[in-house]
């Protein structure tokens, strides 16, 4: 199954800016195999927050980038619940870049 089928199966519920961005953010990704789909979405997750960090203000127009993050690290865990052994090795990856992003921010 790719990516796209198994994300449509899951954001029919979420409002529509948000599935959009969510979408948006994944690009190619949207067309991997759903077994990369935990990589993926970390992976885009970490990009998009790193986009949020850089910005000189963080008021309300943030807002829907903050949530997508959210969306993209829910839906890793999501995929990666598949297989509860690969839970703790995404847990690490997902710490450390995220961790690693906000230091490189305040730097």
């Amino acid at each position: 199954m790719i990516l796209s089928t198994w994300l449509r199966d899951r954001s029919a519920a979420s409002p529509p800016r948000l599935a959009a961005r969510v979408e948006e953010m994944l690009g190619v990704g949207l067309d991997a195999d759903v077994s990369d789909a935990p990589r993926i979405f970390v992976r885009a997750a970490e990009t998009l927050l790193r986009d949020v960090l850089a910005r000189p203000s963080a008021g309300r127009d943030i807002a829907l980038d903050l949530l997508t993050v959210d969306a993209l690290a829910t839906y890793a865990f999501e995929a990666a619940s598949a297989d509860a052994r690969s839970l703790p090795a995404l847990a690490d990856d997902a710490m450390r870049r995220f961790a690693a992003t906000a230091r490189a921010s305040s730097a």
